[in-house]
């Protein structure tokens, strides 16, 4: 999904696409970052659990992280926020209250 466009420079940003700007491919290290939580989610044990906070943690700061490099005003050309960069960051989100709050069944 396009995250932002700059509609000067004919210039539209995506996770992976960046052609034309300096951003590299911001969004590899959210896809990294969710699969490693993907699996920390699926493993019943509370080591898992609390690994996975770091996780879900580090993959909500780099979506700030690129909310804030992407969206910036850059030589006076400001981008156009498109769904794709809110969506990053509601799903983060979730990721993160999801690894917060974990049904784990504790033994005495």
């Amino acid at each position: 999904m396009t995250w932002i466009s700059i509609p000067d420079l004919g210039i539209t940003v995506s996770g992976f696409e960046s052609a034309g700007t300096s951003f590299g491919k911001p969004g590899l290290m959210n896809t990294a970052m969710s699969c490693i939580a993907f699996c920390m989610f699926l493993i019943p044990r509370i080591w898992a659990k609390r690994v996975n906070l770091f996780f879900t943690g580090f993959n909500m700061a780099w979506a700030v992280r690129n909310y804030i490099l992407v969206t910036a005003c850059h030589g006076g050309d400001c981008p156009v926020k498109h769904t794709g960069i809110y969506l990053l960051m509601i799903f983060s989100f979730l990721q993160l209250l999801m690894a917060v709050i974990p049904d784990v069944k504790l033994k005495n």
